[in-house]
């Protein structure tokens, strides 16, 4: 099992090598696996039927960002003023750095600048929150809110605030095209795995040391 574990990590940091890409103007160094891969819930907050219905296609957060002005009735989902998507990476984790860089990039679209609420989570069950985004492309340190190149994270939730941005229309709330882990590990492996843990946090130690050499 090391063994097999070992040479996923290097495969791994091999892919992040070689497939890095920059989207938004920001380089994600796994390129388009960086992405939120599945949608766990969704759950807007629907006023006088707003968001309307061609916003609400949850898995329009999913894979890289797409928007464009050409084309603004899609490739976004709208959360209402106040509701939620829960999103979870399959191919990759969300992890920390170690360093002061931002680790998760929320792209949210729209000339309303609408705050978002972040949190992260291992388990789906368990959520730790790391802060709010301001609108547009905007990123999180997760190491500033106490984790680092050992937490493993698959779940990403995302709030609406409610206080804030415009209150009615047809894409009212957050509108979120895309959501990457700029700090990126190998999935997470079944808690019983033994040695796992450490060798992931290994694998995540030599890309963390990569994505600083970049």
């Amino acid at each position: 099992m090391k063994t097999g574990l070992i040479a996923l990590i290097g495969a791994f940091i091999l892919a992040t090598q070689a497939n890095a890409d920059i989207f938004g103007g920001v380089e994600f160094p796994s390129g388009a696996s960086s992405f939120a891969d599945a949608v766990v819930s969704y759950n807007p907050v629907i006023k006088s039927g707003e968001p309307t219905a061609p916003f609400r296609d949850s898995s329009q957060a999913l894979g890289v960002p797409d928007f464009t002005d050409a084309l603004p009735g899609d490739h976004f989902v709208s959360l209402g003023d106040g509701g939620s998507i829960t999103l979870r990476f399959t191919d990759n984790s969300l992890t920390g750095s170690g360093t002061p860089a931002d680790d998760l990039w929320i792209f949210e679209i729209g000339p309303d600048v609408e705050d978002t609420f972040v949190e992260i989570s291992k388990d789906g069950t368990t959520w730790s929150p790391v802060g709010k985004v301001f609108g547009a492309i905007s990123g999180v340190d997760i190491d500033a809110f106490g984790f680092g190149t050992g937490d493993f994270f698959s779940y990403v939730r995302l709030t609406d605030d409610g206080a804030e941005g415009g209150q009615t229309g047809a894409t009212v709330g957050a509108d979120i095209d895309s959501v990457g882990a700029i700090a990126s590990a190998p999935p997470v492996a079944s808690p019983d795995a033994g040695s796992t843990g450490v060798l992931m946090m290994i694998g995540s130690g030599l890309l963390a040391l990569c994505h600083r050499r970049r």
